[in-house]
């Protein structure tokens, strides 16, 4: 009964948006995190650089390419907005040469915590603490008062297990609390915090480079990477802050444009849109299916997540983003 229901509902979304796309051209904000090859990747998170120069060729050819920070009130036709979030070191090395080679805009929002250390983002150090191919204990404790509980441990299947557990409990919780299960974590397996290269964000150098293309905007995206919604209204205001603030201040210029983290409905708060206000942002981008019309809240612009899909799987992709 309820697949039958979110069928239903899923056909008149579609029709509704028909709808509306025949009203006012609908945009289509497409969001990447990294243009590289992994050994291994969990979180679907890259796109194989042949396969992303595939697709900037296909949007190039087909549809106009708009940038995250312009007035779109005046477009007459459909169009795509390319966006990047979190500020891995790749951007610069391996998307940006991409783009620059096609000739296609992009907005790069920067987690600024992350830009000049040698530390992984924590998505990236679960799995490297987890999953890979070494000797582990047979079991994990986790040492906390609310989410403290035992996890076996001897098997692949079983750090699999645990890895699929404990990324979505992290991401309910705040950055120390993150922190202090990260350094469990890595005790366990005695490991250091020292990341893999290939996993690292960009150095405030680069990012100055990334900055100096004049296909590049930038936009901030917090300190650390933690979801809005689960911080006081002062922990918000800070990683909001700051991380715009930063960012000005490395790159010399103002920086009107962010992203939530995750940015689902359920990631950011009243307070959040808000603050985010207050700041001075102009756009700030989510992430969540749907297409940005005139009527849209530049405050919750949806976006369209990409995955590492050759040219076909791709256009096959972009049909469906204008009528989810």
């Amino acid at each position: 009964m309820r697949s039958t229901l979110r069928r239903g509902r899923a056909v008149i979304r579609s029709i509704w948006h028909r709808l509306e796309n025949r009203f006012d051209p609908p945009i289509v904000i497409l969001l990447y995190h990294r243009v590289t090859t992994l050994a291994a990747d969990p979180q679907q998170l890259a796109v194989s650089p042949a396969n992303f120069r595939a697709q900037m060729l296909f949007l190039k050819q087909h549809l106009p390419i708009l940038r995250f920070e312009e007035d779109w009130s005046k477009v007459q036709q459909p169009a795509v907005v390319i966006t990047f979030d979190d500020g891995y070191a790749d951007n610069l090395n391996e998307a940006l040469p991409i783009l620059e080679e096609i000739g296609l805009p992009a907005t790069f929002f920067i987690c600024t915590g992350q830009i000049d250390t040698q530390q992984e983002f924590w998505w990236d150090e679960l799995e490297r603490v987890l999953l890979g191919e070494r000797p582990y204990p047979p079991s994990f404790t986790l040492e906390d008062a609310q989410h403290g509980q035992r996890w076996p441990t001897t098997t692949a299947s079983e750090r699999q297990q645990l890895y699929d557990q404990m990324h979505p409990l992290i991401k309910q919780v705040d950055a120390p609390q993150r922190t202090d299960w990260l350094a469990q974590l890595r005790a366990w397996a005695h490991l250091d915090d020292q990341g893999r290269p290939s996993h690292r964000a960009m150095s405030s150098a680069e990012l100055q480079k990334l900055a100096s293309s004049p296909l590049v905007t930038i936009g901030a995206h917090t300190i650390t990477h933690t979801r809005l919604a689960v911080q006081s209204a002062a922990r918000q205001a800070e990683e909001i802050q700051a991380s715009k603030q930063k960012l000005e201040t490395w790159l010399v210029r103002p920086v009107p444009t962010f992203s939530y983290p995750f940015g689902g409905r359920r990631d950011y708060n009243q307070t959040t849109l808000a603050l985010c206000k207050t700041a001075g942002f102009t756009k700030v981008a989510a992430n969540y299916a749907g297409q940005a019309h005139r009527w849209s809240d530049r405050y919750q612009l949806p976006r369209q997540l990409v995955r590492d899909w050759p040219t076909e799987r791709f256009a096959q992709a972009l049909e469906r983003f204008w009528v989810t």
